[in-house]
């Protein structure tokens, strides 16, 4: 008997589809997700049918493991989903929706025009511009919109 039957007659062993589901579950621990698990579980599954003399070549025997092993990663993967999901929220990804209308405090003038000054806001300064109008170091402004980096800020009226 040669190198290659002897490896096909070792798929039809019951002991190596044992050993095969224990290997699998003790690695689940190491690598945890379910994935080896499920392939563990598929092994069993085979050895059960190696045992039961259902599964009689090494072709059908392979193709059942894969198979099972595919059907309980899908099935598996969605009965841990719904009944044992964990919690996330959706944020709101549009920051500026946040910071419209929001009040901040002049540290440096802005202004007249084009000309850039800084506020207070969230704890930290910022660049600010005005919409045109001139602000004065310690008055407030609200928030009208951001550009690139800097505030967009009018006077409070």
């Amino acid at each position: 008997m040669n190198d290659k039957e002897l490896a096909v007659e070792y798929i039809l062993f019951f002991e190596t589809w044992i050993v095969l589901a224990i290997l699998f579950a003790c690695a689940e621990i190491f690598v945890p997700g379910g994935i080896l698990l499920n392939l563990g579980i598929a092994s069993l599954l085979v050895a059960i049918g190696v045992q039961q003399q259902l599964l009689d070549t090494w072709t059908l025997t392979l193709t059942t493991w894969f198979i099972l092993a595919s059907f309980l990663l899908f099935v598996l993967y969605f009965v841990t989903e719904r009944f044992f999901s964990g919690e996330y929220t959706i944020d709101n990804i549009y920051e500026e929706l946040d910071i419209y209308g929001k009040e901040v405090t002049v540290i440096e003038k802005i202004g007249p025009g084009t000309h850039a000054g800084r506020v207070e806001f969230q704890g930290t300064t910022w660049t600010a511009l005005s919409d045109g109008s001139e602000l004065q170091k310690g008055s407030h402004a609200t928030i009208v919109c951001k550009e690139n980096i800097s505030l967009v800020v009018e006077p409070i009226k």
